[in-house]
């Protein structure tokens, strides 16, 4: 909505005059001259000033009323002057993905175990709804949003299904045991989506959406409609759509920037503007989702929120199809350190940020750059000395949140190594760490053993990746690491000594290698044959201190699939192999999995 910013600055006495009556008014969030010349620029201003302006106008006796702003077209558009940013709050609702479109990133699928952990650990954040997988691509995928949706008690538990019957039947079998679901179906609205990839007439395409929501609406009321590649439609056929999929019962309306095409001004602009030409916009929340292909998807999030979003769809550590997603840390924290932009609030438990970065990290083998903002190891580090000078004196001097506020004062000490089983067993469970069996809880606990003997301090971190690596391709391992010797010399060839099991059968092997970890992975490929490319071989610190384990990962491609394998273990080499046979195992498995098209 737009709003004659010229005329309410003018009834106020112009710009300084406006500015001044606010800063005496308000003396503890003072505006600057310059924030008002932007509010004329941008034709709009925060929720928090309009506020003020009411009681500025009250205390000069006189009354105040924003509807009376509303620039004509828009007022026309919708037939109301009431202005969308009022009527929609100030509660911003955090729909993660991170289990749906963030394990499409290549080789990130996690284990109907790992997911589990990765929900408990998303309700304990706070997020909203949790997107815990698309039904549809396969019974696993199925298996865990039903699972999910019996165990999470605060979170709406959503699954994602296409336009179409089987889908939306799907997801609302697999959502039953919810105390809150939802379905989330969508299908695509550009002009080259709807030409070339469905093939299908836009009025077949309002009839498929139409009929998608009314299937849904028969599982639970709590129904999200997207138009795929919404950013590059025709804004009046989603206007068209959206009002067609109103009236059929949809209750959040989701418009994703799919191919990450989107900039943050044209963005805004075309929230506004979308919101004011569908009919009965006020009875639904609107939603952004948004990829980061230039780099913007966090920025587009936030401006969609500006021009009147009021449910962002985002990942832990912005994962996802591509570049990724928008990053939920990053969402969150703009809107709590920038209110007076943004005016909005939402529930995340913030301390709870950086643990849920760390977990998401350890089970999808994809490690997060240390200049990442918010859960990057450096985002709270200052090397130049006037910095550091500045920040022992007053912290606020050039930190604009504290290091505790997004967690990370709990990478605390957990475990040492006399702690006993009982400890442990509560420790994991307080992770949100349940083993199955008592067999699976005696394994682990041995493992921790070990572990305790090599390292003297153990973290939850230590916890987290030891109990992936245990569980790891547990339910279909075909090749398991017996013992590994690796013998390397300055001026010498280094030679891998391997043990391991096929099959419950063991192998012996001897390479060489260019270096110790090439020797390592060439004798495992004497015993395997597999013919997979080597595409991506990292390694991470878990942990601070020469002692800490190191984590592996590798990722493996063959035949158009690409898996990722991780291991963890004090010797880098042990844990090398074990993340290589961790990938091979994921590669033999016989378990399909089919992607929808990314929203």
């Amino acid at each position: 909505m737009q709003f004659d910013i010229d005329r309410l600055i003018a009834d106020f006495g112009g710009p300084a005059k406006l500015g001044d009556a606010l800063n005496h008014a308000f003396p503890e969030d003072p505006v600057s001259r310059a924030a008002i010349y932007k509010w004329r620029e941008r034709g709009s201003l925060p929720l928090s000033q309009i506020n003020k302006l009411a009681q500025l106008a009250a205390s000069q006796g006189r009354s105040f009323n924003i509807h009376s702003y509303a620039a004509s077209a828009a007022a026309t558009a919708t037939g109301n002057t009431t202005p969308r940013d009022i009527q929609m709050g100030d509660r911003l609702f955090i729909f993660d993905t991170t289990l749906r479109d963030g394990e499409q990133s290549p080789g990130a699928s996690m284990t109907k175990e790992e997911k589990i952990r990765v929900a408990r650990q998303l309700e304990k954040l706070g997020v909203d709804i949790i997107e815990a997988g698309f039904a549809a691509a396969s019974p696993g995928d199925a298996d865990a949003i039903r699972t999910i949706a019996g165990i999470v008690e605060n979170s709406t538990v959503c699954s994602l299904a296409r336009a179409n019957e089987r889908d939306v039947r799907a997801a609302g079998e697999a959502i039953t045991p919810a105390k809150r679901g939802r379905i989330h179906t969508f299908i695509a609205t550009s002009p080259i989506h709807m030409q070339h990839k469905l093939r299908m007439h836009p009025d077949q395409v309002v009839e498929a959406a139409v009929k998608a929501v009314k299937i849904a609406l028969e599982y639970t009321d709590d129904v999200e409609f997207s138009a795929e590649d919404a950013l590059r439609s025709d804004i009046d056929f989603l206007a068209h759509i959206f009002d067609a999929v109103i009236q059929a019962g949809a209750k959040t309306i989701n418009v994703p920037d799919t191919v990450g095409y989107a900039v943050p001004l044209l963005t805004e602009r075309f929230f506004r503007e979308l919101i004011a030409k569908t009919p009965g916009s006020d009875k639904v929340i609107w939603s952004a989702h948004c990829h980061d292909d230039l780099g913007m998807a966090v920025a587009n999030s936030l401006a969609a929120v500006l021009g009147g979003a009021r449910q962002v769809e985002c990942t832990i550590n912005g994962l996802g199809e591509r570049a990724g997603n928008a990053s939920l840390e990053e969402v969150v924290m703009a809107v709590r350190t920038r209110k007076d932009v943004f005016g909005v609030e939402t529930h995340v438990d913030t301390t709870q940020i950086v643990p849920a970065s760390k977990l998401v990290s350890t089970v999808t083998g994809y490690p997060v750059q240390p200049n990442k903002a918010i859960v990057g190891a450096n985002a709270f580090a200052h090397e130049s000395g006037i910095h550091q000078d500045g920040v022992l004196k007053h912290r606020e001097t050039y930190e604009i949140m504290s290091a505790e506020s997004v967690g990370w004062a709990t990478n605390r000490l957990s475990l040492g190594k006399l702690s006993g089983r009982n400890a442990f067993k509560t420790k994991l469970a307080e992770l949100g760490i349940t083993l199955d069996s008592e067999e699976a809880l005696n394994a682990a606990f041995a493992r921790f053993k070990a572990l305790a003997d090599k390292k003297r301090e153990i973290f939850d971190e230590d916890l987290h990746a030891l109990v992936s690596d245990e569980m790891v391709t547990i339910e279909q391992e075909t090749y398991r690491l017996t013992a590994l010797k690796v013998v390397s010399e300055t001026g010498e060839t280094p030679v891998a000594n391997l043990v391991m099991t096929d099959n419950g059968a063991e192998k012996h092997s001897d390479s060489t290698g260019d270096g110790p970890v090439d020797a390592t992975f060439k004798a495992i490929e004497a015993v395997v044959a597999s013919g997979a490319e080597l595409i991506l071989y990292s390694v991470n610190a878990i942990t601070q201190g020469t002692d800490s384990q190191g984590e592996v990962t590798v990722r493996l491609g063959k035949d158009g699939r690409i898996v990722n394998g991780q291991g963890a273990d004090t010797d880098i080499l042990v844990a090398s192999a074990k993340a290589y046979i961790s990938a091979l195992n994921k590669l033999d498995s016989k378990i399909e999995r089919t992607h929808p098209q990314p929203v």
